[in-house]
């Protein structure tokens, strides 16, 4: 765990914190587990602890940063920063995927570089870093990693489903509709097929992923199209 730790910049006092942020359910659970003489510990409870961190990291920032925007800018920029996206691109920029803990069959069939994995493994290390070095840690991690990305030009874009719905709204016409057609692949390497639909247009179909990445290129779509007619 050393290099990964050169790379966060901080030293663990213990160490099992940051080597549950990286490791994989599919080494945790029965047989593996046994194989591989693991603890039973895998990202997800830190995961779920890391998003929220992030998220009053963010909150706290952009209300402090950005003095004269409203509610819904602050909101747009922080959906920005705290977007699978943005996540996935931090797990880029860190190297995760050569740290990544998990079976043998996983990694064999892409798993180290499947989005979803590296978004959970980047919350579970803000968790790790909080618990082991208090918010202090956690934000220097985000500074290092977020700052720069507040002033990017589309940080304040609105996301294509909030202007969807904005559009439908002025259109007078109900909100969009977003549906399911269908969800294929293993669930290490989802596609998810979404369908949006809006009164009085035709409907678009997007693949992506994950579901928010669909919908939200659903509803891109459906926007150009409205908006070039």
């Amino acid at each position: 765990m050393m290099p990964l730790m050169e790379i966060l910049d901080y030293r663990f006092k213990d160490e099992t914190l940051l080597l549950e942020a990286v490791t994989h359910s599919s080494l945790t659970k029965g047989a593996a587990r046994r194989r591989a003489g693991d603890n039973g510990k895998d990202y997800d409870r830190l995961e779920f602890l890391g998003d929220r961190v992030l998220g009053l990291i963010m909150s706290e920032e952009l209300f402090r940063r950005y003095g004269g925007a409203d509610a819904g800018q602050l909101s747009r920029r922080y959906n920005a920063q705290v977007q699978k996206e943005t996540l996935a691109d931090v797990a880029r920029q860190m190297g995760l995927s050569r740290f990544v803990r998990m079976s043998a069959d996983l990694r064999a069939s892409g798993g180290a570089d499947n989005p979803s994995i590296l978004e959970d493994c980047v919350e579970a290390i803000i968790a790790a870093l909080y618990l082991d070095g208090g918010m202090a840690a956690a934000k220097r991690f985000a500074r290092a990693y977020w700052w720069p990305k507040f002033d990017a030009e589309n940080a304040s874009h609105k996301d294509p489903k909030s202007a969807l719905q904005e559009w439908a709204a002025k259109k007078g016409r109900n909100p969009p509709v977003y549906k399911v057609l269908e969800e294929t692949g293993p669930d290490h390497n989802p596609l998810f097929t979404i369908q949006v639909s809006v009164q009085g247009c035709s409907s678009t179909v997007a693949e992506a992923p994950s579901k928010r990445m669909a919908e939200k290129m659903a509803a891109e779509l459906m926007l150009k199209e409205q908006t070039n007619d």
